[in-house]
This record gives structure tokens, sequence and C-alpha cells, in this order.
């Protein structure tokens, strides 16, 4: 278990956040090269399916983010489609998997 400093523990409640507010399980928050912040839950649409990460990791890619430093994926063990997708605009990102109180470091 991992313990999370102040601007991840910030993309964990974001990410609870936005998987409340479409009362959907999981978020994900995600943090760019300069300190702008994406988040957003699962997406399951009859046209369209994302997970949380795929979805935060579009809006970051979609505002011009050249880099992701961290994501938090809440709900979930981990998201491994989320975490390629963030992988191909930054290899050396640090993620992190929030299931109730557990903290996984995934990356």
């Amino acid at each position: 278990m991992t313990d999370l400093d102040a601007e991840d523990a910030k993309l964990a409640t974001l990410a609870r956040g936005a998987a409340g507010r479409v009362q959907q399980a999981t978020g994900a928050a995600v943090r760019d090269g300069i300190g702008r912040t994406y988040a957003s839950a699962a997406v399951d649409l009859p046209s369209l399916r994302l997970t949380a990460l795929q979805a935060a990791v579009a809006q970051a890619y979609a505002a011009g983010a050249d880099k992701i430093e961290a994501a938090v994926v809440f709900g979930a063990e981990s998201d491994e489609d989320g975490l390629k997708a963030a992988r191909e605009i930054s290899a050396d990102l640090t993620a992190y998997a929030v299931l109730r109180k557990e903290v996984t470091r995934l990356v």
C-alpha cells in the first residue's frame, strides 16, 4: 500500500467526484505536465464505451496536454486500457488505483 501525496490525493478526490456525479462505479483523474487536471467517470452508452481513465486521458489530450504526470483510478483495481492510452502520451507517468481505502501503485 502506498500513501498519496497531496497532489495525488486531489486526483483521487476528483476521480471519486466524477464517478458520483453520474452514478458510475469508477472514476479517474489525470494531471498533465503543467498541473492541469482532468476527471471523468466511465462512459457506458450504446454507441460509446470508455473506461474512466480513457475518458480522462482523452480530455487531457484534447486540451493539448503533451505529458501526463500522474493518474488515479477510483473504484477499480486497475484500468489496463486507460493505462495504455496514458502511456501513449507519457511512458513515465505515475498511476494509482484506489479501491475502498486501499491505494495501490500501478506504474
